[in-house]
């Protein structure tokens, strides 16, 4: 599973097709919740060095500069949650957090949201970048909010992967020390984080490969339908 989850990080971080949605409540379903984050953690942190590598010269500099302040709250405010709630109640708060991304990316996806400009007021970065540290935080699951916003903001492609994979290489090494502090990042979770370097890799090339050749659409309708599955598993398993 950790293998699968490996090669998922690195091919999501070059091809932005929204498979960490999946891998997120997979890899909390088999360990505790808080060591699940702070196990996956890691991961992220050396597949963005893939993604900011491959996509380095399309970042959006000036919507990161808007982001990242407000993102900066969200990240004590999940901080806050992670040391307050215990592994039975994070269970069902990562499941939450998924299903309300799946949500938020149906609304995005569907006939209502394109007939209906997201706004793009300074409101709305505040509001972005509030729930993108918060979620990315508490369950590694900010991905939906980005593309909301970056979507929001109608980039190219280029600058759409480019500027999501700096903003999340940033965030996540800002989210190192915290958890080392919680305990969810330990020694022994590194050792293995590092043994998985070469499936991310393995996944960061397939991304590069793949990235022109996958149809979206279908994809991540998958990808969502196995993902609320396993958020709804967690969910319930918090109540067991």
């Amino acid at each position: 599973m950790v293998v699968a989850a490996a090669v998922s990080i690195g091919f999501n971080k070059t091809s932005s097709l929204g498979v960490t949605i999946l891998f997120v409540p997979l890899v909390a379903g088999i360990m505790p919740a808080k060591q699940s984050v702070g196990f996956i953690l890691p991961m992220l942190c050396l597949a963005d060095v893939l993604a900011i590598g491959y996509w380095r010269r399309h970042a959006n500099w000036s919507l990161l500069a808007r982001l990242i302040p407000w993102c900066l709250a969200g990240l004590a405010l999940g901080y806050g949650v992670l040391d307050r709630v215990a592994d039975k109640t994070l269970w069902p708060i990562i499941g939450g957090v998924i299903l309300a991304m799946i949500a938020v990316t149906a609304w995005r996806n569907s006939r209502f949201a394109r007939d209906r400009p997201v706004p793009t007021y300074w409101w709305f970065a505040a509001l972005m970048g509030l729930l993108a540290g918060v979620t990315t935080m508490v369950a590694n699951a900010a991905g939906p909010v980005m593309v909301i916003y970056l979507l929001a903001m109608r980039l190219d492609k280029n600058q759409f992967i480019g500027t999501q994979a700096w903003f999340f290489w940033m965030v996540n090494l800002l989210k190192i020390v915290p958890q080392i502090h919680l305990g969810m990042i330990t020694k022994a979770s590194l050792a293995t984080d590092l043994l998985l370097l070469p499936a991310i890799l393995v996944g960061g090339l397939l991304g590069i490969v793949l990235v022109h050749r996958i149809s979206r659409r279908g994809f991540n309708l998958v990808v969502n339908l196995l993902a609320a599955a396993a958020a709804i598993h967690l969910c319930l398993k918090g109540l067991w």
